[in-house]
């Protein structure tokens, strides 16, 4: 590995891939066409795949395949057959995994690489990282929201043989990588399987306030990246952006080659700030990076009072849309537009929103007429973007790799019995005692609605100090207790003391909600510990890698269809619940939801309902719709589950149910 961080450049398709070697990337991270999670972006054919490796390691470069999808239970066949006819060709240097399937499946395969966790395996804290470097892992990609102070902890730290990758630039998810349903539960179009519709994006309203309240800037450390320069274990600078286009690749890896490279140098660092700025992309925020100076990376969070919607569209802003006296779309750019630049009019959830190629130069503060067909006609302020740009450099260069990459030939192997291949798959375990748990947000109550449990249901409750200085010590035995979603580095010590005081105390049976959560356990023994919804447990080989790890139980991913829910107990060497009821959150953030009032409902344009509150550090945003499987008990109890989880969170009192059904993607599957 070299004494410098490599830069990691987004390959959404092959011109961007040889923009990046051309800026001097030392790696591309890039998906094929099934089981990226970005399956909007064009993606790579297996021959495609062959051909730029093998260019890569001809030019001393690499190659790291996505495969960051959740599995379903049908899947594990074609996922090993994908693996097995990549491997054919000249072999990635990694797969980036968040399926815990997925590392059985790469050695099953013989793929003989590294394995990289996703930052969608929502690995957060330093005893995850001695969890997930267990599991197989050789690096970490680390979320978004990290902080300075965070990277260099978590680096000190770190087990033998394991690295770290953090996002230096790119867009920014107002949820947390691996923990957002939002766009599932709207209809089955998973973030977590490459389909988000980013419904983060668009407008939402809350009394007389309407904004893209959740859409956020795009990440920039920008010279800032030289201060994770000399971080022991920080092996890579990555750059997200599998759906932006050669330009941008090309202009982020040489802004962050001189920065890297020249960390003194004020004309290396003006150059890059120049590159960056027009990159295409969104207006930019550091976010969480410096937590003194910590920042909701939203227009409306930051308290620099920007304009509804402003910082949600993609793309560099060049102008708005004037309407002249007959009525035409003019646009007017604000700097100079080229031939094939291409632009995009308006926001992606606009009835006129369309892609438009330029065939002609466009001067600053030139005029051109809009060619949009009246049924998607713009209104007077439609903002237009700049999205993409061929400049003559960078076409030559384009030109030049390419001849480079269509002069390799690289050596493919037979396919004989290919299709036979199928992955090894565990035995499936006994069935176990029927369990029901009633989960509280807080104290008990009494019970939280009509959850279709028995009367004797276990209480679950959130883990918390609250919780246990709220009851007696001889009850701590007979609560399941739930850890969050999310342990963020800075938490990780509290944490651990809580888990030890409910030992102490008593408490037997504890629900991890990330699979790396097992470390925050120094002995196993005498504990009864289960895997729970948030670990989006969705096959039988991830639930022999829990079941690996110490886990007993295992609750499956909510965002599962009706037939994988049904397929799922048959490959399972565990004894598997369900969530079937309550409020299950479409999303769990870091930042504040400013300036949306916490408690209080507000709207999507459909009319949807959702609230969001606080709870520690994190912000949870909830649908006015529950989840409701309570009619579907019988049928699940026939398929093996064991385990009924009821999710009690408690409503604001004037929060109307919105009228729809509550089965999430029970009918319409997910994709």
């Amino acid at each position: 590995m070299d004494a410098k961080p490599e830069i990691l450049a987004p390959a959404g398709d092959m011109s961007s891939a040889l923009a990046a070697f051309a800026a001097g990337a030392e790696a591309v991270y890039l998906g094929l066409k099934h089981f990226s999670a970005r399956m909007q972006a064009d993606n790579f054919s297996g021959t495609e795949l062959a051909k730029l490796i093998d260019l890569a390691h001809a030019e001393g470069r690499r190659v790291y395949l996505a495969l960051n999808t959740f599995f379903k239970p049908g899947e594990l066949g074609q996922v090993s057959r994908l693996l097995r006819r990549v491997l054919l060709g000249p072999s990635p240097d990694a797969l980036i995994l968040q399926d815990l399937a997925g590392v059985d499946l790469a050695r099953q395969a013989g793929f003989a690489g590294e394995l990289f966790f996703s930052t969608l395996a929502a690995v957060t804290h330093q005893r995850a990282l001695q969890a997930a470097a267990l599991a197989g892992a050789s690096r970490v990609v680390l979320p978004r929201e990290i902080s300075l102070d965070e990277i260099r902890n978590l680096a000190e730290n770190l087990p033998d043989g394991l690295g770290l990758e953090i996002f230096i630039h790119g867009a920014l998810c107002y949820n947390v990588s691996g923990r957002c349903w939002w766009s599932s539960y709207l209809g089955g179009k998973s973030g977590l399987r490459g389909r988000c519709v980013q419904p983060c994006r668009r407008l939402y309203t809350q009394g007389g306030k309407e904004g893209r309240f959740f859409s956020c800037r795009d990440f920039s450390l920008d010279v800032l990246a030289k201060t994770v320069m000399e971080v022991p274990g920080v092996l890579s600078w990555k750059i997200e952006g599998r759906k932006k286009g050669a330009h941008y690749v090309f202009h982020t890896v040489s802004a962050y080659r001189l920065i890297r490279d020249n960390p003194g140098e004020s004309a290396a660092r003006k150059e890059a700030l120049s590159l960056l700025e027009f990159s295409l992309g969104r207006p930019l925020s550091r976010g969480y990076f410096l937590p003194q100076r910590a920042v909701t990376p939203t227009a409306f969070g930051d308290g620099k009072g920007g304009k509804t919607g402003e910082e949600s569209g993609s793309g560099l802003l060049c102008g708005k849309i004037q309407h002249d006296q007959a009525g035409g779309a003019l646009l007017k750019p604000r700097m100079e537009l080229l031939p094939r630049d291409l632009l995009r009019i308006g926001y992606e959830d606009a009835p006129w929103h369309q892609l438009l190629p330029l065939n002609r130069r466009l001067p600053k503060n030139g005029s051109l007429t809009l060619k949009v067909s009246r049924p998607r006609r713009p209104p007077s302020g439609t903002p237009v973007f700049l999205v993409d740009r061929r400049e003559d450099g960078l076409a030559r260069l384009l030109r030049e790799w390419t001849a480079r990459l269509e002069a390799r030939r690289p050596k493919i192997g037979a396919e004989e019995r290919l299709m036979e291949f199928a992955p090894a798959l565990p035995e499936t375990g006994g069935r176990a005692k029927r369990q029901d748990i009633l989960l509280s947000a807080a104290l008990p109550r009494g019970r939280e609605g009509k959850s279709g449990l028995h009367p004797g249901a276990v209480r679950g409750l959130w883990l918390s100090a609250a919780a246990l200085e709220g009851l007696s010590r001889t009850v701590y035995g007979r609560i399941s207790w739930w850890l969050p979603p999310v342990i963020w580095p800075d938490e990780e010590e509290r944490w651990l003391r809580l888990v030890r005081r409910a030992r102490r105390g008593g408490a037997k049976s504890f629900v991890c909600n990330a699979p790396w959560q097992v470390a925050m356990f120094d002995d196993l023994r005498g504990l009864s510990l289960c895997a729970g919804p948030f670990c989006n447990l969705s096959n039988g080989l991830a639930a022999a890698g829990l079941k690996k790890m110490g886990f007993s139980l295992a609750i499956a991913s909510p965002e599962l269809g009706e037939a994988d829910f049904m397929a799922l107990p048959g490959q399972s060497p565990l004894p598997l619940g369900v969530v079937i009821g309550g409020f299950w959150p479409v999303g769990i953030s870091r930042y504040e939801a400013a300036p949306l009032k916490t408690g209080e409902p507000w709207f999507s344009p459909m009319k949807e309902g959702f609230w969001n509150r606080r709870y520690g550090g994190n912000t949870w945003i909830y649908p006015a719709w529950p989840l409701d499987l309570s009619g579907k008990i019988s049928r699940l109890e026939q398929a093996g589950y064991t385990a009924f989880v009821y999710m009690g969170e408690q409503p604001p009192k004037n929060m109307e149910k919105t009228a729809r059904p509550g089965e999430f993607n029970w009918q319409v599957g997910v994709l």
